[in-house]
């Protein structure tokens, strides 16, 4: 696997490198395939942030934590990143099986109101609306947008607060 590390408004030392890199490491065990991890830690005002991403397969699987402290930044994501590849694994699992998993409850999240303050470009590679919740759920997010493989055109899955999913599709 190869570990990218990024620092903002942070040195990366060479411990904490290490550190990071053996703790992202243990992943491997779980998930020969993963291609690459992406390790981002900041600082934000009084707060150190710690946000990995790994790539799998083509899926990205992503999680953030924030403390006081950066080392147990890290602990924490990796806490978090553990559940999203037992769920990866299991969703693989049961798709191999064809079977379907209930819902779970969805997390609320505040967000600051009112000015876009964050900017994302991804790749919309087509894909069935199956495939779009599974990439919503590995990336611990509310919503996906995505290319629609069989109408060709841009549609968004949803968590809905009864943790059931929804579909919005342009009208034609």
């Amino acid at each position: 696997m190869n570990v990218i590390m990024n620092g903002r408004h942070l040195d990366i030392t060479p411990a904490l490198r290490s550190y990071a890199e053996e703790k992202i490491g243990r992943f491997d065990k779980y998930l020969s395939n993963i291609t690459e991890a992406v390790v981002t830690l900041s600082v934000e005002k009084y707060r150190h942030k710690a946000e990995v991403l790994l790539k799998v397969n083509g899926v990205q699987i992503q999680a953030e934590g924030k403390t006081g402290e950066v080392y147990s930044a890290i602990d924490q994501v990796v806490e978090k990143l553990e559940k999203q590849v037992v769920k990866y694994k299991e969703k693989l699992h049961d798709h191999r099986k064809g079977e379907k998993k209930t819902a779970e409850t969805p997390e609320g999240a505040g967000a600051e109101r009112g000015r876009i303050i964050k900017h994302k470009r991804f790749d919309m590679k087509p894909m069935s609306s199956e495939e779009a919740v599974n990439h919503m759920e590995f990336l611990d997010k509310n919503f996906f947008v995505f290319t629609n493989d069989r109408s060709g055109d841009v549609n968004v899955v949803y968590r809905r607060d009864d943790g059931n999913y929804g579909l919005i599709e342009p009208e034609k």
